[in-house]
């Protein structure tokens, strides 16, 4: 059945139906409402709610969860990350499952607690430190916040990796109607006796870390991880394209500024200029191969990327089109949110 929900706390449900019964946090705005929420939801289910005294000690209270085999969650936002991934590259480097949702506010440094994309970098490009990646998922709506931390879980768990859920001020803080799919029956979830941390009886030791000492050992290992990297890209892409099949526009953007595109699709379409959205669902793995297989089109004409920052994505969409068609940038940053007419007047004189 569908209610009304706020972002931050559909995805905290979702996180509680999906089975995560572990959750450290600490507050920083917009994304207070997860903590909070999950401050009592878990107690009801017998899990446990530790406001850590740090970001830094809420990653590493995730990291030991992780290695003792619980489903466990953090959240934060910018600056709160930023604090976290030290820990975040320890996690990838032991490699281990977890979820961290980042509901992203404007920056450099403390910034604003206004909505912005300026975090797709520190998300998509490691952030901390060494060769690694989080699977990082972009949801637009609340009930695609829902939908993807549910499965979120799944994922960590089946490839060993964090998944990071990027959000922003505005998604974390709209009320829309959703609904939260059926509690996890705790005993049907993947067992991780044979490498997690939890006790064992058969005498074997399980030892979770991230140091490797020696060099080949080391490289091996990232030619592991990047083999699993390359198994992530092949399955767990996902994207959605609007009114592509015959644009001669293409907008790409993500999260909510995928929704102000959308109706900037339909104010140009209503007007006869053929345009449409490629809006990546994950950024890591990133779409390149349908905005490469778009820009070979003839009637295509160029690609309009749409980021509140001052351009992070844009690189990867010219990466992607790799010069086949022009790649064009339109920003705000600082908390301020273009809207519709701002891109319709830009395609509109840039024919």
């Amino acid at each position: 059945m569908k209610k009304l929900w706020k972002g931050n706390e559909a995805i905290a449900e979702a996180a509680v139906a999906a089975g995560c019964r572990y959750f450290f946090g600490y507050p920083i705005t917009p994304q207070n409402e997860i903590p909070e929420y999950m401050s009592w939801r878990l107690f009801e289910v017998g899990g446990a709610f530790i406001q850590a005294e740090s970001e830094v000690s809420a990653i590493n209270m995730v990291y030991g969860a992780a290695g003792a085999g619980a489903r466990a969650m953090t959240s934060s936002s910018s600056p709160g990350i930023s604090l976290k991934q030290e820990g975040i590259s320890y996690i990838a480097g032991a490699d281990l499952p977890c979820v961290i949702v980042n509901m992203m506010r404007s920056g450099p440094g403390l910034g604003g607690i206004q909505p912005a994309q300026g975090d797709y970098f520190q998300a998509t490009k490691g952030g901390g430190h060494g060769d690694y990646h989080c699977i990082v998922y972009a949801p637009s709506t609340v009930q695609e916040f829902v939908d993807i931390t549910y499965r979120a879980f799944d994922v960590a768990d089946e490839y060993r990796n964090p998944v990071m859920i990027i959000g922003d001020g505005m998604l974390g803080q709209m009320m829309e109607s959703a609904e939260i799919p059926p509690m996890r029956d705790l005993s049907t979830l993947p067992n991780k006796d044979s490498w997690a941390a939890c006790g064992h009886s058969d005498g074997k030791q399980r030892l979770i870390n991230s140091i490797r000492f020696e060099a080949d050992e080391l490289e091996a290992f990232n030619d592991y991880l990047f083999k699993k990297y390359e198994k992530i890209a092949e399955k767990e892409t996902r994207y959605e394209e609007y009114y592509n099949d015959d644009a001669e526009y293409i907008f790409v953007a993500y999260g909510s500024v995928a929704r102000i595109c959308k109706a900037a699709v339909m104010e140009l379409r209503s007007e006869g200029i053929k345009a449409g959205l490629i809006r990546p669902i994950t950024l890591y793995p990133y779409p390149s191969k349908i905005i490469n297989d778009t820009a070979k089109k003839p009637y295509v004409k160029k690609f309009i990327t749409v980021e509140m920052s001052k351009g992070q994505m844009v690189e990867d969409v010219r990466l992607a089109v790799n010069g086949a068609k022009p790649v064009e940038f339109y920003g705000r940053c600082g908390g301020n949110v273009m809207m519709p007419a701002d891109l319709v007047k830009l395609v509109k004189e840039g024919k």
